[in-house]
This record gives C-alpha cells, structure tokens and sequence, in this order.
C-alpha cells in the first residue's frame, strides 16, 4: 500500500510539472517565441518586423491587416489557400540599380568579360551590351532597350542546361557588389523586406517572386542570397528550352528520348513586365494574389489585379526610392511613386523614413 501511494505521488509531480512546462512554452509563444530565422535561431514574432521603424504607416498597415485576416471570426478572414502574395524583385526585394539591373550586369559580363564567351559573341549580342554601358553610364534606356536585352539574354545563353544557367548566374552573384563595401550582389537584399516575406510565411502565405528578369536568372541570384524560396514560386520572363537534336523540328513532332536533355534554346519568349504579369499570375498561379509588392508603373497591373474585384479584402505595396545615403535612391521618382499611391490607394513604402537598415550596419554605400 506504501509504494502505491509512493507511485501515485510520483505521477502526480510528474503532471504538476509537465502542465508547469506547457503553460511556460504557451507563455512564450503567445510572447511571440516559437518563429525561427534562416539560420534556425528563435525570433520573437513581435519582432519580425524589427528593421521596421515602429511608427512606420506601412509596417502598421500590414499588421492591422494581417490581424483581420487571419482570425477565422473576422469578417475579413482569408483561408489558407488564398493567402497568395506577389513580390516584384528589382527595387522591390533587392538592389535595383549597382549600377543597373543585375539582369544586365551578368548580360555585360557574359558578352564582354567572360573569358569563355566573349570571343563568341555575336554582333547583336555586343550591340545590345553597348545599350546596357549606355544605360550604366548614363540612366538613359535604348528604344526597344527591354526586348533587345531578352532577345540577347536568350541567345547569349543558349545551348546551358537550365542547371548550368542557374549556377553561372548564382556565381556570378556572389562577386561584389560595385556601389557598397561588404556585401556581394546575392546580399544586395533589403532586409526589411526579408522579414515582410518571413512575417508572410509565418502567417501561412505563399509567396511569389514575379519579376522582368529572365526566370532563370531570378532562380540563379536567389540561389545565391539570403531569400529561400523554391523555384515553383519564381516567375520571371522566359525564353524557349529545347532538346539538342531537335533543331527546327516542332515540339508536337519531337520525342524526348533517354538521351535527351533540355537545354536553353536560345528563343526570347516574352517580357514579364505590365500586364504580362497579370496573365503569368493567372497562368502560373491560377488565384488572384491578395498582396502585391511592387516598386515601379510596370507593377502597377500586377497591383490592380490584387485590388480589382478581389473576393477577399487585398492590399497593395510600393516602394520609394527616396535614400540616396544607405541606397541609389532617387528622389524625383520616389516623389512621383508616392502620389501615384495616393492616387492608385496603394501603401507607400519609404525605405528613408520606414526602415532602420536597408543591408546591414556594416554595409556602406560608396
């Protein structure tokens, strides 16, 4: 009889301190605790927005938001399924301009550096490169600038495998950035807007990359940065992939074959820009987003379509480019941006006044 009331004593304790631990863990987490980063530490929920100035309007507007949305009581709830967010890439998540897109910093390279191509370049191919030190050296785009650039994308590229493509761009990615000491163009990520896409993810989101630059070169540049997104959540522009011995044969005549492999085929296919982003969304994804993050007039459809007869209540973020001290701001453009929010009902962003970094204290704009 002792040692079953000794037993029964035990058990007890046991389950004084296992409902004690319970009650310490929900503590914590209704504290916040429980979120992890990429590096797999503990973060507090409270502060994954933390590189966010507090009184930031659009750091307020996303929380508000999000705690209407994600209580299944509210009458704005959104289930799971449709928590859709589409990002733009340059200017939006990462440097737009070191000292132009990263699109066209690796055309340049691959068509006038690269020891193992620039020999093999053809003559559109260096006209095109010359557009983009033109555009480097003085902001001013080319006529056609956009389609010649993808159309020598495409051929300067063709023959790789779409593994080769992405591991020549990831490389390409980890040299230094130009305009900034202590960072690589694969670091040239804004940070706040890293922990936009984390605070997303946490509250069951799926996020995607819908960007201009060709959809291999996104894969390859966020291969190589601190972003974690697969490559089924990054749309991009895109040219046409062939098998190597299909020549001119059409597609619906060839068969893949054991042999076969899939290779760039050299073809530029479409511009993801505008309402091209609209239909590749539609395509892609088959849900109307209920966020959309953008920086520029040719984000603005991919905006509206997140806006426009939306079952669901949906927002819309630009941001201004108005730090010319920690980034390449432009104080003009971020000028005309921000009355284009007010004018459209999108939430400006101003990574001057709304962020407390933009790439880490220890990186410096030269």
């Amino acid at each position: 009889m002792e040692n079953e009331k000794k037993k029964v004593s035990v058990w007890k304790t046991v389950a004084i301190v296992s409902l004690c631990l319970l009650l310490i863990v929900s503590i914590f987490y209704g504290a916040g605790i429980g979120y992890k980063d990429k590096d797999d530490n503990p973060q507090p929920a409270a502060q994954t927005l933390s590189l966010w100035n507090e009184d930031a309007a659009a750091k307020k507007e996303l929380e508000s938001y999000m705690e209407k949305i994600t209580k299944e009581d509210s009458e704005s709830f959104i289930p799971v399924e449709r928590r859709i967010a589409v990002f733009d890439l340059d200017g939006t998540l990462a440097c737009e301009t070191d000292p132009c897109y990263f699109d066209h910093c690796i055309y340049y390279y691959r068509v006038m550096e690269d020891p193992n191509y620039k020999d093999k370049a053809s003559d559109f191919e260096k006209e095109v490169a010359g557009e983009v030190k033109q555009f480097m050296d003085t902001g001013v785009s080319a006529p056609d600038s956009m389609v010649h650039h993808g159309k020598a994308v495409a051929s300067a590229f063709a023959g790789m495998t779409p593994e080769e493509f992405v591991d020549y761009c990831a490389e390409y990615a980890k040299t230094a950035a130009p305009g900034y000491t202590n960072m690589t163009r694969a670091q040239a990520f804004y940070q706040p807007m890293l922990q936009v896409i984390d605070y997303l993810e946490q509250n069951d989101f799926t996020v995607y990359v819908v960007s201009g630059t060709d959809r291999f070169i996104v894969r390859g540049l966020i291969k190589a940065s601190p972003l974690d997104l697969p490559n089924n959540q990054i749309i991009g522009s895109d040219e046409s992939m062939v098998a190597p011995d299909q020549g001119d044969t059409d597609g619906l005549e060839y068969v893949f074959d054991a042999d076969d492999q899939l290779v760039m085929g050299g073809e530029f296919l479409i511009k993801n820009l505008d309402m091209n982003k609209v239909t590749v969304i539609q395509q892609e994804i088959g849900v109307q987003p209920v966020l959309a993050f953008g920086n520029s007039s040719s984000d603005f459809s991919m905006a509206q379509y997140a806006l426009n007869d939306n079952p669901y209540e949906a927002r819309a973020f630009m941001l201004c480019c108005d730090d010319t001290e920690r980034e390449n701001g432009n104080p003009e453009k971020a000028e005309k941006m921000a009355a284009s929010c007010k004018e459209n009902g999108y939430t400006a962003i101003s990574m001057k006044n709304d962020w407390k970094t933009i790439y880490g204290d220890n990186v410096t704009r030269k």
